[in-house]
């Protein structure tokens, strides 16, 4: 081993007191760091406290105009059905697009709900030992219908080396709907998606003992302690630079800002409710290859709070 990082300045420094100055400084200043540092821990205290009530308050808010959306969605489609009377085709022409709006802002509202949620740390994980197989099943069939309105391709490839185990079900179909929807807008009409997933292995960093990432492959349990779930496109695909921030809240890429049908929410609520069951949740793709959007779940529970805030 080579010299440490004092001896290295030993002779660089002959004269003893150049030494006990940064001390001297460090004690003189110390106090005014602890002042300065509780003032601003005051300061975020403060801010968080406003950012939850106005978070409370347009929850509150859109949680209200559910009522009123309803009742008139509730209308749309009874004039939709003819029971009150025939319609030209002009007519079933706008209410098809009344009925589209309605839903769409429907959708943003329960978003913006869900996220209010995530975000005060109100959300709950219930688990229950269920087979994965079974519920990305039944979320590719409540999809169909949409990819095939689309012009899309919806593929889910089962795993019979699956076992039960358990997870918050409800939530796992959130997250998955949350990467179909994503993979539904920004495919083109033609191309394919694949939903897949299978045990896994994950290898954790530990905080304490970092090592070097050779030394993190050599485990001696092989046995998948997860289940990683896989969403594939056949999409434009999402540049490096931006793999991270499409998990941030409201983030929408800047080819994609000029549309109204999202909020930029649906893969930051995906990212918190992973998060929240002990996952992980990545973006793998290239410009002009498809995305890959993958997470993991440990096979046991991990207690846990939903996440808030930016990725890491």
């Amino acid at each position: 081993m080579g010299p440490t990082p004092e001896n290295t300045c030993l002779p660089q420094a002959p004269n003893p007191e150049p030494k006990a100055e940064p001390r001297r400084q460090h004690a003189r200043v110390a106090p005014a760091n602890t002042a300065e540092y509780d003032e601003l821990l005051r300061e975020y205290n403060q801010l968080r406290e406003r950012f939850l009530r106005t978070t409370n308050a347009l929850a509150s808010a859109a949680h209200d105009l559910k009522t009123p959306l309803a009742i008139l969605n509730g209308y749309i489609e009874l004039l939709e059905s003819e029971k009150l009377g025939t319609l030209n085709e002009r007519q079933s022409e706008i209410l098809r697009d009344m009925h589209s709006s309605g839903q769409r802002l429907q959708h943003f509202i329960q978003d913006f709900l869900s996220f209010s949620v995530l975000e005060t740390g109100e959300m709950k994980m219930r688990y229950e030992t269920a087979d994965m197989n079974g519920c990305l099943s039944e979320v590719c069939r409540l999809w169909s219908h949409r990819f095939q309105e689309n012009g899309l391709a919806l593929y889910f490839l089962g795993n019979d080396k699956l076992t039960a185990f358990p997870f918050d079900s409800a939530k796992i179909q959130r997250v998955i709907s949350n990467l179909l929807e994503n993979a539904s807008k920004f495919t083109p009409t033609g191309g394919t998606v694949w939903l897949h997933a299978e045990p896994y292995m994950w290898e954790r960093r530990s905080s304490n003992k970092p090592g070097i990432a050779s030394e993190r492959r050599r485990h001696d349990n092989t046995l998948p302690n997860s289940v990683k779930v896989s969403v594939s496109d056949t999409g434009p695909g999402i540049p490096a630079e931006y793999h991270i921030e499409v998990f941030d809240d409201f983030f929408r890429l800047p080819q994609s800002e000029n549309r109204s049908d999202g909020m930029g929410l649906g893969l930051a609520i995906a990212r918190r409710l992973v998060n929240g069951m002990g996952g992980k949740i990545w973006v793998e793709s290239d410009p002009g290859a498809g995305c890959k959007f993958s997470f993991i779940i440990p096979l046991q529970p991990v207690p846990t709070t939903v996440s808030r805030g930016k990725s890491k």
